[in-house]
């Protein structure tokens, strides 16, 4: 009797993984172990340590016109921290934009301030001073600082903005959470992130530059109880020092960040690098597009939602007329984006967008 002969097994291609909204990645713990040394050796964890000293003089080596910088526990608090340093007197409305995250806003709270919320170029995203001094002129109460935000790491003009500050009398202070790479000078207080999600990191921390060194010494005393180097606090304060182990794990970005930057620049292919990447879409078509690339395995993030004045905890904040942060609401749509995004998922992840805006539009 002949064999008889068996058909192949069939073959399946392996479903594709899920592509994440981001994949953070920090130093590695052999990075940071000669950190980890010398905070052994010193037996100094925190309270302005050493490492933090040698990363505030690193962050300050990367700005022009003798810039200073500060770090603290978080870049919230550095915000904060800012805003009570420059003046900004509590009580006063601190004018920002809607279209920004919402620690924006818990920053000017916590500095006594009730958050104004104004309208963003539709070009830039973010506030025009010409527009701002309308605005203070039409506020509905005391404008007492003025945040512009930079725009998921883009850098506004920070020129125009001591211009502003110059011709005004009113603090301005930036918050350039993600705008790490593209700060090249601080003419105004500007505060950065240093979380985990940025591209140079401590886990959790934030600094503040500045080129007033004497602004720069406040912003510290308030992190520390209101001490200015003897055990008397001079004022209310707080504690938002930043420890040795975050500096430790910060350094250890510093060191790693000329390749991580390449890194960053060949998959952003722009010239300034952040750490997400949010494109526009056609008017509306946002959420559409989400549900569609969602359903083909590839995350999807509205970064700042409907804009910040939408959330309950600033329902009864003042706001103007809000035109253009409303269509970026709609408008705008958070993709994939990390250090070591491939080309496969990057090519997959453009198919895809391809594929959710014939969906959007039937």
């Amino acid at each position: 009797m002949a064999a008889t002969r068996r058909k192949p097994a069939p073959t399946f291609a392996p479903a594709p993984r899920p592509i994440p909204i981001a994949r953070p990645r920090l130093p590695t713990r052999a990075a940071i172990a000669p950190y980890l040394d010398r905070i052994d050796d010193a037996r100094w964890y925190t309270n302005h340590g050493p490492l933090v000293g040698e990363l505030e003089t690193r962050l300050a080596a990367r700005l022009s016109g003798g810039a200073k910088v500060v770090t603290v526990a978080n870049g919230t608090a550095a915000l904060t921290l800012a805003l009570r340093a420059a003046g900004a007197r509590p009580g006063t409305l601190c004018l920002m934009p809607a279209w920004t995250f919402v620690a924006s806003a818990h920053a000017a709270l916590d500095a006594g301030l009730t958050p104004y919320f104004v309208d963003v170029d539709p070009e830039t995203w973010m506030l025009d001073p010409a527009a701002v001094c309308a605005a203070v002129a039409a506020a509905p109460a005391e404008v007492g600082a003025i945040m512009p935000v930079a725009a998921f790491g883009r850098v506004p003009d920070l020129a125009r903005w001591r211009e502003l500050a110059d011709g005004t009398g009113l603090p301005v202070v930036v918050d350039c959470a993600a705008g790490f790479d593209g700060l090249a000078s601080a003419p105004v207080p500007v505060t950065v992130s240093l979380h985990a999600t940025k591209t140079v990191a401590a886990g959790e921390g934030g600094f503040v530059a500045c080129e007033d060194a004497a602004f720069i010494a406040h912003v510290r005393a308030l992190s520390a109880f209101g001490f200015r180097g003897e055990r008397v606090a001079s004022f209310a304060a707080v504690n938002a020092r930043l420890s040795e182990y975050a500096a430790a794990v910060a350094l250890a970005s510093l060191d790693g960040w000329d390749a991580d930057r390449a890194r960053f620049a060949f998959v952003a292919r722009r010239r300034w690098i952040s750490s997400v990447c949010v494109v526009s879409t056609p008017d509306w078509a946002a959420p559409a597009m989400s549900d569609a690339l969602r359903g083909l395995d590839i995350d999807t993030r509205d970064w700042w939602g409907a804009g910040c004045h939408r959330h309950p905890a600033f329902a009864r904040c003042p706001r103007a007329a809000l035109p253009v942060t409303d269509r970026l609401a709609r408008s705008t749509l958070g993709l994939p984006f990390f250090i070591d995004l491939d080309e496969d998922a990057s090519r997959r992840i453009v198919e895809a967008v391809v594929e959710a805006l014939k969906v959007a539009h039937g």
